[in-house]
């Protein structure tokens, strides 16, 4: 009998432990108001750009092992 009025008491503790609520989030914070807008720039421009780039690290490169 003591063992069964155990396992029903642990189950009482269970059961409560599992039947809490779960906290509340916490706050968040506002997110920052975003900068001004600019006109992106065209793809052509980005991509000029970018093999300008590339050209300038490769013959970095090849200069260093020289």
């Amino acid at each position: 009998m003591k063992k069964i009025t155990a396992t029903l008491i642990a189950g009482l503790f269970a059961t409560a432990a599992f039947a809490q609520q779960a906290p509340a989030p916490a706050a968040q914070t506002p997110a920052p108001a975003p900068a001004a807008k600019t006109a992106p720039a065209a793809p052509q421009e980005v991509k000029a750009e970018a093999k300008q780039e590339v050209k300038q690290e490769v013959k970095q490169t090849a200069a260093a092992t020289k």
